[in-house]
C-alpha cells in the first residue's frame, strides 16, 4: 500500500506537513477542522505538495526531511525546484 507525504498551505501562509495512506480523506479532515491541532487554528488549508512513497516508514522519514526545511525551501519544492535539503535516497 502506498503512503503519501504532503504539505498544506494554511490561511496565514504557513505550511503544515504530514503523511497518510489516504490523502483525499486526510485533506477533507484538515479542511473540516478535524485534521490536526495546528491546522484547526490556521484554516483554511490547501494541499500544495503531495509525494507518493512506498511505505509508512518512508513516509515518516520524508515527513521529517520536509519539516526540517525552511519556509523558503518548501516554497521552492512546491514550485518544482529542488531545494538543497532534498535528498530522497540518502539518510
Amino acid at each position: 500500500m502506498s503512503w503519501y507525504v504532503y504539505i498544506l498551505r494554511c490561511g496565514d501562509g504557513s505550511y503544515y506537513t504530514g503523511s497518510t495512506n489516504d490523502p483525499e480523506r486526510r485533506f477533507k479532515a484538515h479542511s473540516a477542522g478535524r485534521g490536526g491541532k495546528y491546522t484547526r487554528s490556521h484554516l483554511p488549508v490547501e494541499p500544495v505538495y503531495v509525494q507518493e512513497v512506498p511505505d509508512k516508514s518512508s513516509a515518516l522519514k520524508r515527513e521529517i526531511q520536509l519539516k526540517r526545511m525552511s519556509h523558503e525551501e518548501k516554497e521552492r519544492l512546491i514550485r518544482g525546484e529542488r531545494p538543497a535539503a532534498f535528498y530522497p535516497n540518502k539518510e
